[in-house]
């Protein structure tokens, strides 16, 4: 019945939804102030997505009922992240862990490489790792997905239970989850995660009830709940497909650009004077042979080590035929060819051509010889028998500084499924300042959008369509900042200037308006089963500096290289008193609307507006003002220490803009 009235809604809002912004891009646009009336029909239309979104998400909501008993040979290991996380924290889970009543090993996976952690690890029987020495610093260590990845070469578990060092595990944890890997396709497991140090009042936005809960749920009946780094059962078996898989796309990728750049050298190399020797013109020839050849056999699913093989064997015979002779331009080809940098680690692991070295490659006018050195000092550096520069097998996803729904979705394209299983199954910390709840917030803001980059679910192949949108409704909800901005300006500039966006707030906008709204907030107090989701809407527009700097620094990543970084979420109240410096650009739009609101009701009196616009935007100040207000108490937060470590009633967790987003239109 619930799913029934769900959907019910959700039908109304869409129809209500698409009638108002319709009529709002064909009938309302005030083009005389187009410069804010387009910003906010854009801005609304961007919420209708995100509300349909939500509607779809919810459309096939899966409630589950307990899994079978597990399989009673199933392995498992129990791995605990760490980098710089306090020893007593990371022992005290680790302990927990250890009593997990289903039989399986304890591996404490510390990036810090702490001799005092490996010696409390060992103390308790509890067993350590940490990176290989044969790692150096020039080396990509990709964080926490690079720690997972090589515990994951280190161990034989074929289940693995992920949590951080913060999440304290229940004894029953496996019991109740391993059951659903009876499904041989399942690869995932994910259960809620759950904060033990927010208040009630939850001044800063730590609970995400609406998230682990109806969103995931609905993911879930769409086989697209995802991995959320912590609290989590993955199968080795796909992880390690996965990373096989990778390591293969990655080099064929490779050989293929290299083929494409070494054919181009050569056909230069034809130019020169060197080549109307007629042996040079012949080694040309059975080396442009050989690489077309190559390019074939690549496409027809040939081994790639044995196709850069014969092609480098074919271009070391025509280096040494002519090596003797005397060429001109040969000095200055080895001298450009010894300053390229021919290769680098990519994200997948895999030792790939570098672009720089393609470019310098396709473009430089090479005399024959030199261009054969290319060619041959090229797929010498991409060789796939070289191991020595990175580990070769990354099953985790290292595309962005959140390894978690990269790697999911991932597994998805190659068909596995995934559970999400609705019940409290461990205890986590949540920040107790404003300063780390905000490098948090912007560090998962920021790895969504390095995946929605890198790989658009839209034009993923192996996803369904459901799983597609299923993905980019959390991509798109990051983009709220934005929308935000033009929320908090329109009423600004209506309350100062006399400027309506709108060509007049008349019936016709007011019958279309309200009832899409209350329809909308009705969706998610259904769909939410009265779940509160006012502390999420607040933070949908709170945080839109964070939202707009994650999209611009992802952005800068992806396309220009510069570096993010990987912050870990500090587990205790940093000092440094009241942060108010955090907020600035928040401060000065909520001094903004308190002035335009002063304005607004001056200009009325004298009157220089409509009463009925100056109403209507005032409210609408009003009500930004009441969001902006969680602010002051984020800011003025002193922590909070729980009476007792039992999990409360409510599903918490760490609260994306999809769940605040979904409030907001």
């Amino acid at each position: 019945m619930t799913r029934f009235w769900t959907r019910l809604i959700v039908v109304l809002t869409v129809i209500l939804g698409v009638n108002y912004v319709a009529w709002r891009w064909l009938a309302s646009l005030n083009w005389e102030a187009w410069w804010i009336a387009v910003p906010l029909v854009i801005a609304e239309t961007y919420s209708l997505i995100d509300v349909m979104l939500f509607g779809l998400t919810v459309w096939k909501l899966k409630i589950r009922k307990p899994p079978p008993a597990a399989p009673e040979d199933a392995t498992v290991d129990v791995f605990i992240t760490t980098y710089n996380e306090p020893l007593d924290l990371v022992l005290t889970t680790a302990l927990a862990a250890k009593d997990i009543r289903w039989p399986h090993s304890t591996w404490i996976l510390d990036d810090g490489n702490r001799p005092e952690m490996r010696e409390l690890a060992e103390a308790h029987g509890i067993g350590y790792v940490t990176r290989s020495a044969d790692w150096t610093p020039d080396m990509p260590r990709h964080a926490k997905a690079g720690n997972l990845n090589n515990a994951l070469m280190l161990t034989f578990g074929e289940y693995l239970l992920i949590l951080d060092a913060d999440q304290i595990p229940q004894p029953d944890i496996l019991d109740k989850t391993l059951g659903y890997f009876n499904d041989d396709k399942v690869a995932l497991v994910q259960t809620p995660q759950y904060f033990i140090n927010v208040p009630a009042d939850d001044p800063l936005g730590s609970q995400a009830p609406l998230f682990y809960g109806p969103i995931q749920q609905g993911k879930d009946g769409w086989n697209a709940a995802f991995f959320c780094g912590s609290n989590a059962i993955l199968r080795r078996e796909a992880l390690m497909q996965l990373g096989l898989v990778g390591y293969v796309r990655a080099t064929e990728q490779s050989v293929r650009r290299a083929l494409a750049a070494s054919a181009t050298a050569i056909k230069k190399a034809r130019h020169s004077a060197e080549a109307e020797n007629p042996l040079v013109g012949q080694m040309l020839d059975e080396v442009e042979a050989a690489t077309n050849s190559a390019q074939q056999e690549l496409e027809s699913g040939a081994s790639l080590s044995e196709i850069t093989y014969r092609v480098r064997r074919k271009v070391d015979d025509a280096v040494r035929t002519l090596v003797a002779a005397d060429f001109s331009a040969l000095q200055a080809d080895l001298e450009e060819i010894a300053a390229m940098e021919l290769a680098h680690v990519g994200e997948s692991g895999v030792t790939t051509v570098a672009g720089d070295a393609v470019d310098r490659m396709s473009d430089r006018e090479w005399s024959p010889l030199g261009a054969l050195e290319s060619v041959h000092a090229v797929l010498e550096a991409i060789s796939v028998e070289r191991t020595g520069e990175a580990q070769p097998i990354m099953p985790l996803a290292t595309i962005s500084v959140t390894e978690d729904m990269a790697t999911a979705m991932r597994l998805h394209a190659l068909g596995w499924k995934s559970v999400y299983h609705h019940e409290i199954l461990a205890n986590g910390l949540a920040p107790e300042d404003l300063k780390t709840m905000l490098t948090q917030r912007l560090r998962w803001a920021q790895g969504t959008m390095q995946v929605l980059l890198r790989e658009n679910p839209l034009v993923q192949r192996g996803l369904s369509w459901g799983q597609r949108l299923m993905y980019f409704s959390t991509m798109w909800s990051y983009l709220s900042g934005f929308a935000a901005v033009v929320y908090f300006a329109a009423p600004i500039i209506y309350l100062t200037l006399g400027i309506l966006p709108v060509s007049s707030l008349s019936f016709e906008f007011f019958v279309r308006f309200i009832p899409f709204m209350v329809v909308n907030q009705l969706l998610f107090l259904v769909a939410g089963h009265g779940i509160p989701t006012w502390r999420g809407q607040q933070y949908s527009l709170a945080l839109f500096p964070t939202w707009i700097k994650s999209c611009t620094t992802a952005a800068r990543n992806v396309w220009f290289g510069r570096p993010l970084g990987f912050a870990v979420t500090p587990k205790a109240r940093q000092d440094g008193g009241p942060g108010w410096s955090l907020i600035r650009p928040q401060i000065i739009v909520a001094v903004l609307l308190a002035v335009a609101l002063v304005a607004g009701i001056t200009r009325l009196l004298v009157g220089l507006s409509e009463p009925l616009g100056t109403l209507v935007n005032t409210a609408w100040v009003a009500f930004d003002l009441v969001v902006l207000s969680v602010l002051v108490k984020a800011v003025l937060y002193k922590g909070f220490v729980p009476e007792g470590s039992g999990a409360g009633e409510n599903l918490v967790g760490p609260e994306g803009p999809e769940e605040r987003n979904a409030d907001a239109v």
